[in-house]
């Protein structure tokens, strides 16, 4: 199970300091804009200057570290989760990834099971660097980055400080040695940073964080087309959702040891960019961090529908859970259980693609009157085939923009 995403439990330490200075050093302006823009910087023998889209270098902006500039396209790539791998696969540039926070297998293995379903799309996870070595603690080694050599360091320096053993000396030595870094974690739930990050940070959407991401790899006319596939979905949606009080309530738990740990799924932040824009009511009132629900307590709220995270080819066997439950005197009793409305659900470390498959799966799962019923999921199998007339996507339109030369 990877740790980064339990943000409910989560074990990640908060202290530890970075300096608005440490954050943009070597960078210039703090804005948000993320709009590539092409600088001079071929000079010829006269000394005059020359603009070229392919030999000048641009900038790409996004908080905490303000805008950076590129001399050229990244090719060697440091990725710590899911989010920014599959940004990295979307803009074209999957192969140039070296690395992942944790196992590389399990991570891979819930892209594959999406990109099964687009052709000529994939991920190869072969030789990766597993980058946390901890366990039961994140221990990510500095000297580890510096082997690696990465053009790119695809990762909040904000997280990367909030890890026991970094501290802004370390962050800004990695960016001075290898590379700049280029992520927003702390937008996942809206979450405080750690001390030092709070005065130039900002909160984005999923979209507003691939966008960002688009412009360092000069890939704005892929993210137009995925944001318009997207967008078109989600009209799709709006258009055809029941009535405010016809929708379930909707519990979004990990069933570990007999408990389950509740997540809200309308609060701000990308982790919900496929519950939230569905509008389903919450069946726990504000649940906070740290809650913990037996099965008595699950019972009390007994929600119509129980999405069960990191349910495609990830971490859990949803299916084995399903029966565990379903076996004992109380969880049997459980409306989800008795009317098979408990399902796998999503990575809620997502990226653009992800989010496309998460989405439409969410929709099925939560209005199979509307949508089209989800069908039956087997534990480590593909995202499943859904009949061309209930799709809520053209596949063959995203993996086009994907594979675009």
């Amino acid at each position: 199970m990877d740790p980064q995403t339990l943000t409910r439990r989560e074990w990640l330490a908060t202290g530890g300091a970075l300096a608005a200075a440490g954050l943009t050093a070597g960078c210039s302006g703090g804005g948000s804009d993320a709009t590539a823009t092409e600088t001079a910087t071929a000079t010829g023998t006269d000394g005059a200057t020359e603009t070229s889209a392919e030999a000048g270098s641009y900038t790409a902006s996004m908080a905490p570290v303000g805008e950076v500039t590129f001399d050229e396209t990244p090719e060697d790539i440091m990725v710590y989760s899911l989010l920014k791998a599959d940004m990295a696969v979307a803009y074209g540039h999957g192969d140039g990834v070296n690395s992942l926070g944790f196992d590389a297998d399990a991570g891979g293995r819930t892209l594959d099971a999406y990109y099964e379903r687009l052709e000529g799309v994939s991920f190869d996870r072969e030789g990766l660097t597993q980058l946390n070595t901890g366990s039961g603690s994140i221990d990510v080694d500095p000297e580890t980055l510096f082997e690696l050599d990465s053009d790119l360091h695809l990762m909040d320096p904000c997280l990367m400080v909030s890890f026991d053993g970094w501290s802004h000396a370390d962050v800004e030595d990695v960016r001075e040695r290898a590379g700049p870094w280029f992520g927003n974690y702390f937008s996942r739930a809206h979450r405080s940073p750690p001390e030092g990050c709070q005065d130039r940070y900002e909160y984005y959407t999923l979209w507003e964080i691939a966008e960002r991401v688009a412009a360092v790899f000069r890939a704005e006319e892929r993210y137009a087309e995925l944001k318009a596939v997207r967008d078109e979905m989600l009209s799709t949606i709006e258009d055809r959702l029941p009535p405010e009080e016809e929708r379930p309530t909707v519990a979004s738990v990990i069933f570990m040891d007999g408990t389950f740990y509740p997540t809200a799924i309308n609060t701000p932040g990308f982790a919900n960019a496929h519950t939230r824009p569905l509008g389903a009511s919450e069946a726990f009132e504000s649940p906070p961090n740290n809650a913990a629900y037996g099965y008595e307590e699950l019972l009390q709220v007994d929600p119509d529908v129980i999405l069960h995270e990191y349910g495609i080819a990830s971490y859990y066997d949803v299916a084995a859970k399903r029966e565990t439950i379903a076996s004992h005197d109380v969880g049997g009793r459980l409306s989800a259980i008795e009317n098979e409305r408990f399902y796998p659900s999503a990575n809620p470390v997502q990226g653009p693609l992800m989010n496309l498959f998460q989405l439409e799966m969410t929709a099925k799962q939560l209005y199979p009157d509307e949508f089209g019923a989800w069908p039956e999921y087997e534990t480590d199998a593909p995202y499943p085939e859904i009949p061309a007339a209930e799709q809520l996507f053209d596949r063959e339109r995203v993996a086009n923009a994907v594979t675009a030369d």
